[in-house]
């Protein structure tokens, strides 16, 4: 079974994205902020990772640096889950070192497609 792991401080947002992937069988995991979001990380080895840009504790940017330098989580798929207009997000995203960007709020007709899309393996 396939693990996302979920770092949203957003109960909302939380919810929602748990709502749209628990029926298609992916696996979720929840941190409602990055020191747990990292610990979690290291403790499961997800096959991907949402990332929200705007945590209470550590900013979006300073967890994906941290996870980049993780063992066994350096080409696990990261993306930005940001309400930041497009143009900044995709920017940001890309020189945080995220894999994509996932705006907010979430379309719950084409998220699913995007998650598939990033759980691919590179061809």
């Amino acid at each position: 079974m396939t693990t996302i792991l979920q770092i949203e401080d957003n109960l909302a947002n939380k919810i929602l994205i748990e709502r749209v992937l628990e029926p298609l069988n992916y696996r979720l995991l929840h941190a409602a902020d990055g020191e747990t979001g990292v610990t979690l990380a290291i403790e499961e080895k997800p096959d991907l990772i949402l990332v929200d840009m705007g945590l209470p504790d550590i900013d979006g940017q300073t967890v994906v640096t941290l996870l980049r330098q993780l063992p066994g989580l350096e080409h696990t798929p990261i993306i930005a889950i940001t309400a930041w207009p497009a143009d900044k997000a995709m920017e940001m995203a890309e020189r945080y070192g995220c894999d994509g960007c996932i705006l907010k709020p979430i379309d719950v007709k084409t998220f699913p497609k995007q998650i598939a899309q990033y759980l691919k393996p590179a061809a």
